[in-house]
């Protein structure tokens, strides 16, 4: 059926029209808000290549998440940047490390929200890898039970959910074995199942201090050109127990996101990394884009690839860009 039969103009004549028939929606619903949790207290230091975003102490991250859920954001998940930095990333897995006492303070003050953890020692070693390094590379059998007992420890102080982002082969069987012998059967565990060795995570590692001091990640980070190996990588975590499957970053890989919604049935979760953040608010700044229009258009692409969740720095700016009706 074509033209002049059948004119597409006709549809999209009226906004109502538009919003009628309109394929894919965004809620504040799908968004997880990614948070810096630093030791100290009042600290609120603003990353300089992510405006907007801030290293925070837990008086200032209990703050910014109750006016996250507040405008109906209902999840963060948490970065922890330690007092002190070692070979083994001790605070990682310590009873009152730096997630462990954000994640009590955030339930007892906002205990409505919903508190989910990245997995993963990058943030806690000096050396900037996401595990125990042996002979210049990073063991990953060694490391798998200290992400255990990171995992654990984030259990116990009530998070809701944990993240493993380390990219170590085993580590979800090993986390899920773990909570499960620990009494921890109902704590749901999000993959980063496809986790690809990226440039867009530059400014990221400015607000975690977490840059490799040697090397790189490639070891452990999947190849920029691989698709077939991504659904592997997720089948591997989906059969080791993954409740929700991963993939990041998000736009440059829509087509891997749109790979994992038609070959598993487990929601998928969208990571719109640093980098795609700081490209944004710098073109918006520079007045080369309408900023808010572009935000919006981005989340939608991530929706319409299938994503049913999206870790974003933007979810407050979305949340409330949907409450002015808008959008």
């Amino acid at each position: 059926m074509f033209y002049p039969t059948f004119r597409a103009r006709r549809i999209r004549g009226k906004e109502v029209f538009r919003r009628m028939v309109r394929e894919t929606t965004l809620s504040a619903n799908d968004l997880i808000y990614p948070m810096f949790s630093a030791f100290g207290t009042g600290i609120r230091k603003e990353i300089s290549s992510m405006p907007g975003i801030y290293q925070q102490s837990i008086e200032y991250i209990v703050e910014e998440a109750q006016q996250a859920y507040e405008l109906g954001v209902p999840a963060v998940i948490l970065f922890g940047i330690p007092e002190t930095k070692d070979a083994v990333g001790s605070d990682a897995y310590a009873e009152h490390g730096i997630i462990q006492e954000t994640i009590r303070a955030l339930k007892k003050q906002v205990p409505g929200l919903v508190v989910i953890t990245d997995v993963c020692m990058c943030e806690y070693t000096d050396h900037g890898h996401c595990g125990i390094i042996k002979d210049g590379d990073v063991d990953n059998d060694a490391t798998l039970e200290l992400l255990a007992q990171e995992a654990l420890s984030h259990a116990r102080a009530g998070a809701d959910m944990v993240a493993p982002s380390d990219m170590m082969d085993g580590r979800v069987m090993a986390i899920r074995e773990i909570l499960d012998n620990n009494g921890f059967t109902h704590i749901p565990l999000m993959s980063y199942a496809v986790k690809y060795a990226s440039g867009y995570y530059g400014p990221f590692r400015e607000a975690a201090e977490s840059t490799p001091q040697f090397g790189d990640r490639r070891s452990y980070q999947m190849d920029p050109g691989n698709r077939l190996e991504a659904i592997r990588e997720a089948q591997m975590d989906v059969e080791e127990g993954a409740d929700i499957i991963m993939v990041k970053p998000g736009l440059p890989y829509l087509d891997i996101i749109r790979e994992m919604r038609n070959q598993f049935n487990l929601p998928v979760a969208a990571y719109n990394v640093s980098g795609e953040y700081s490209m944004i608010k710098a073109a918006g700044k520079m007045g080369w884009i309408d900023e808010e229009r572009v935000i919006m258009e981005t989340m939608l692409s991530f929706k319409r690839a299938g994503a049913d969740l999206i870790l974003t720095y933007h979810a407050t700016e979305v949340a409330k860009l949907l409450k002015s009706g808008n959008f």
